[in-house]
């Protein structure tokens, strides 16, 4: 196991939420863009949520051999067991993908972007299981106020459905979201054990390679054996009511690209946070997806969607305050530093240095 950095990166931190903030915000709206003008296969849009791997390739080779800002090798220290675990958690991801394309092709951008809210609470539950995370008023209080807004919309959802579309598949569309929070909640925890053996971003970065890398085979798995690559061209060329040309830039190119970003910006916010943190923050997300989706596609925004927003922005503020204050209260403890221990012994105070040098090394590398 490895031991987090005395002080993390700011300017790292900031630059990882705004590409999550772009990320989740982009591909929830491109992703029913691929739906709304004609396209249905659920297994291409799973498959354009973890293509993108490719893109990791740039963070992983371009600070040693492009930009010369690192003298580390990639994949240095990168273990079987990484290798394992992340191609587990891989598969984990596909699947959770797969159920949110059911998701989103039955609901609104809205509805589903709240629904999704609901796996904080069990993110909190397992990450107190898994991580040993401190349960305090903070995240409770968040915890409890957005799950509350999803209660709210499940109640006047029955309102909410699209002209057209059967009762039974919009509740399809209703347990598949929820299904896609539930396995979400336990990928950020178990994302996060699995960090604490990593010791910089960029092995983070080729964690999600391989995630991202095993996420993509069980979609080609699966589009291989539901016809889903004839089935793009077809859409292309036939179904697609704004053309081949939009549909393989914005609907295919676009979707890969901007998922990307968001998984890899998760994983980011995952290792300089927390799995709750990082739950916390994509769940604030989705107030703003529920604003695009009212914008962009005209989703009913009544007063059941109005409170729940509100109690989600709600939430994640007083998130922030508990965060803010604790920040506050660390600093104000003095000698405390990564790698050394202090301890009383007949009256003396005895310092363990331990390791201290590779310990800031390390942490000079992670920020």
């Amino acid at each position: 196991m490895v031991k987090p950095p005395v002080k993390r990166s700011h300017t790292l931190l900031i630059v990882t939420y705004v590409c999550l903030f772009v990320g989740s915000i982009a591909s929830s709206l491109l992703a029913k863009y691929y739906f709304v003008h004609g396209g249905s296969s659920r297994w291409v849009s799973t498959w354009v949520q973890s293509a993108g791997f490719p893109l990791l390739l740039t963070l992983i080779y371009f600070p040693r051999y492009v930009f010369k800002t690192t003298t580390r090798r990639p994949f240095t220290r990168f273990t079987r067991r990484h290798l394992i675990f992340s191609v587990l958690i891989g598969f984990v991801l596909g699947f959770n993908n797969f159920l949110f394309s059911w998701g989103t092709s039955y609901l609104p951008v809205s509805t589903s972007s709240l629904l999704l809210s609901t796996q904080l609470v069990f993110t909190l539950i397992l990450s107190a299981i898994i991580v040993k995370q401190k349960i305090n008023f903070s995240n409770l209080n968040c915890v409890v106020l957005l799950t509350l807004s999803s209660v709210l919309l499940a109640l006047g959802s029955s309102k909410d459905k699209p002209a057209g579309l059967t009762k039974t598949k919009y509740y399809i569309g209703f347990v598949s979201t929820i299904g896609a929070g539930l396995l979400f909640a336990l990928y950020l925890p178990v994302t996060e054990k699995l960090y604490r053996s990593v010791y910089c971003y960029a092995m983070v970065m080729e964690v999600q390679l391989v995630m991202e890398f095993a996420a993509t085979v069980f979609a080609t798995i699966g589009m291989a054996f539901d016809g889903g690559f004839r089935e793009m061209a077809k859409e292309a060329n036939h179904v697609f009511t704004k053309g081949p040309t939009v549909y393989w830039t914005v609907a295919i190119f676009a979707n890969v690209v901007t998922w990307q970003l968001c998984f890899a910006a998760t994983s980011g916010m995952v290792y300089l946070t927390s799995g709750i943190t990082g739950g916390i923050c994509m769940t604030a997300l989705l107030a703003m997806n529920v604003i695009g989706g009212v914008v962009v596609y005209g989703d009913e925004f009544g007063g059941v969607k109005i409170v729940s927003t509100v109690l989600c922005i709600w939430g994640f503020s007083s998130y922030i305050y508990g965060m803010y204050m604790k920040m506050k209260e660390e600093e104000k403890e003095k000698g405390e530093y990564s790698g050394v221990k202090t301890t009383e012994d007949g009256g003396e105070m005895e310092v363990e240095m331990g390791k201290v040098k590779d310990d800031v090394a390390a942490a000079d590398d992670r920020v």
